[in-house]
């Protein structure tokens, strides 16, 4: 391999085929968990996935000629940004999930609803009654609080409208041209929007200001019964002030698909019958999956020959 091509640095190594893909742009090597200096020599790019950590200390270490640090994710919280910015550094991601994730977030809201989850473990394990008895909560005709009305906060409007769900909405912006679009109302506060929801949506990004934006108050501030879907990132949810809402009786379920932990899953929360649980899998179809490779290596390929990614999140 001509040594001359630019150094692209894995966090992990990544299928065989969008490695091989790589190749054909620049030199990749894998970091690993525990790299030494010496695999970011001559380094131009650093390539994380969402759940690979990219700390200040390691951007720290990161050396001058190294100016993108992509990730094969919507979100950017697993990178420091600041720690990026100060050092110059673009920050790109891969934002074609939304239609997987609301796909996901529609499955979660009939599972909780539902509440799928006890059935099929109760017809599994032989227990036809169990199952037959258990009553859930309907889900057309209910009002739907959208907490993020971003791209996937849009596509999972546009699902729950064919349940005919009245859709109301909160977010820092008022998006008056997507309220026209898809018929949704805006609510200018959090306490308004969950005092008015039967179900509540997270679909925002974490940020400092949305880290535990649900938490014991803004629970008790839901609605008796109400269910609540995690679909965004998990701190958004204090987990222990969820177990306790739905311990008390005053949620009636829940569905995740992150956590405040991840990979560990607060214990409680497993101990549910009104719970779905999910293991990350908003992205996880074979479609979704080729389209953030095909972007992190757009992003890749753009930032080595015009030196700017497509996505700059910086």
């Amino acid at each position: 391999m001509d040594k001359k091509q630019p150094a692209i640095v894995l966090a992990r190594a990544l299928p065989e085929m969008f490695t091989a893909a790589l190749e054909q742009v620049g030199e990749v090597r894998v970091a690993g968990k525990h790299p030494d200096d010496t695999v970011f020599e001559g380094a131009s790019v650093y390539l994380a996935t969402g759940i690979d950590p990219v700390p200040a200390e390691l951007i720290q270490r990161f050396p001058e000629g190294l100016g993108l640090i992509a990730n094969i994710a919507t979100g950017t919280d697993n990178i420091d940004l600041e720690a990026a910015a100060a050092r110059g550094f673009a920050v790109s991601n891969t934002p074609v999930v939304a239609g997987d994730t609301a796909d996901l977030t529609m499955t979660l809201i009939l599972a909780a609803c539902r509440q799928t989850s006890f059935c099929e473990r109760a017809l599994r394990d032989g227990d036809w009654s169990a199952g037959f008895n258990r009553l859930g909560t309907r889900v057309h005709g209910k009002t739907l609080g959208i907490v993020g009305l971003g791209e996937i906060g849009q596509a999972v409007a546009r699902r729950a409208a064919a349940f005919d769900m009245p859709i109301i909405y909160h977010g820092p912006n008022r998006k008056v041209a997507a309220e026209q679009e898809l018929g949704v109302e805006y609510r200018a506060t959090l306490p308004e929007l969950l005092g008015a929801a039967d179900i509540v949506s997270l679909n925002c990004p974490l940020t400092p200001a949305s880290r535990h934006l649900i938490n014991t108050d803004t629970l008790q501030q839901m609605k008796p019964g109400a269910i609540l879907v995690n679909t965004g990132r998990g701190p958004l949810v204090d987990e222990q002030a969820l177990v306790a809402a739905l311990a008390s009786g005053h949620l009636g379920g829940a569905g995740l698909d992150v956590y405040e932990f991840e990979p560990q899953v607060t214990p409680e929360l497993l101990a549910f019958d009104n719970v779905t649980l999910l293991p990350h899998i908003g992205g996880a179809t074979t479609e979704c999956r080729t389209d953030m490779a095909m972007r992190a290596f757009a992003n890749i390929q753009s930032y080595l020959s015009t030196g700017k990614p497509i996505d700059n999140c910086v």
